[in-house]
């Protein structure tokens, strides 16, 4: 009698123990779960740690709580300017609400398949209204916010909520390259062009006003040089004036001075002039009746000059005399 109540007791145990481990479920801190009963959702746990459900009638499926990604494959599209564009996205998403997300889809391998089109559709709608420049600019922030917002409106019925989208590479489609390579050359000659032709234009304002200003100067200048040179021969005229009017006989002498050397101060000029010349008169002896002074103040810079006869002077004779 005690064998079988021995054997039997190490049944219920068993039994125990296997309702006790189907009882018991652990949700780790990636993951949150999902209770259902004969396939029938009960409750959403989402707090990492030892959970416990009614063993061989409810079950337990779990869903990935981290931020999961999508890689989309490249996708041509024509963009609001008519060029087109190969874009390469990805996304970035997280399951909100398993219970809405396993009502839904079902499983995140069917889920990825749905996420593809939506993603081209909402890349198509939101980049085919601008232009190629938007796309490569400062601006491709705000596109991506929108493509993300239209996205989550999409998925918000499957219980997912899209964290992040991004164009990892926007290139021309191969046949185009050339093509816009050498419009976007044209372009940027024209510009270059309109920019040298601006350039040249302040240019020449800039030399014909520096030009005007360059004759003004120069005409003030002269201008101001003729006053200065007119006031200087007035004053020269004065002094000669007032020094003629102090002592007459040496301002005579001063002047003949001068004229000989002018006119002899090279010691190549030669003239035949007769010895009692008034050109002369400063070479004669002193205790002789001197010669009357020639009319004028004597030659200039530019009047003919002789030399003196040889004699006491100390100058070179080069002058022959004739009686």
């Amino acid at each position: 009698m005690k064998r079988p109540i021995l054997i039997a007791l190490a049944v219920v145990v068993g039994l125990a123990v296997i309702a006790i481990y189907n009882s018991l479920f652990i949700v780790h801190q990636t993951q949150q779960a999902l209770v259902t009963q004969f396939g029938n959702p009960v409750r959403v746990i989402r707090e990492p740690g030892l959970g416990v459900k009614i063993p061989f009638i409810q079950q337990v499926e779990y869903f990935d709580r981290r931020v999961l990604d999508f890689d989309a494959p490249s996708v041509e599209l024509v963009l609001g300017d008519q060029k087109r564009l190969v874009v390469d996205a990805f996304a970035r998403y997280r399951i909100a609400d398993p219970l809405r997300f396993r009502q839904a889809i079902g499983s995140e391998f069917q889920f990825r398949g749905r996420l593809e089109p939506i993603v081209f559709s909402s890349l198509r709608s939101v980049l085919g209204e601008v232009s190629l420049f938007t796309v490569l600019s400062a601006e491709r922030l705000a596109l991506m916010n929108r493509i993300r917002a239209d996205v989550n409106t999409a998925l918000n019925r499957f219980g997912v909520e899209v964290v992040d989208i991004r164009i990892k590479r926007a290139d021309l489609p191969a046949e185009n390259n050339q093509a816009i390579f050498r419009r976007m050359q044209t372009e940027r000659e024209r510009e270059a062009k309109e920019l040298r032709a601006q350039g040249a234009e302040i240019g020449q304002r800039i030399r014909a006003r520096a030009d005007r200003e360059r004759r003004v100067l120069i005409a003030e200048a002269q201008r101001q040089a003729e006053i200065l040179r007119g006031e200087g021969d007035a004053e020269a005229v004065r002094i000669f004036a007032e020094a003629y009017g102090a002592d007459p006989e040496f301002f005579d002498l001063f002047r003949s001075l001068q004229a000989y050397r002018a006119a002899l101060g090279d010691g190549a000029t030669s003239f035949v002039l007769s010895p009692d010349t008034p050109f002369f008169r400063h070479f004669q002896d002193p205790m002789q009746p001197r010669l009357p002074a020639p009319l004028g103040p004597g030659p200039g810079p530019g009047e003919a000059a002789v030399t003196p006869p040889t004699g006491d002077t100390g100058l070179p004779a080069q002058a022959a005399a004739q009686p």
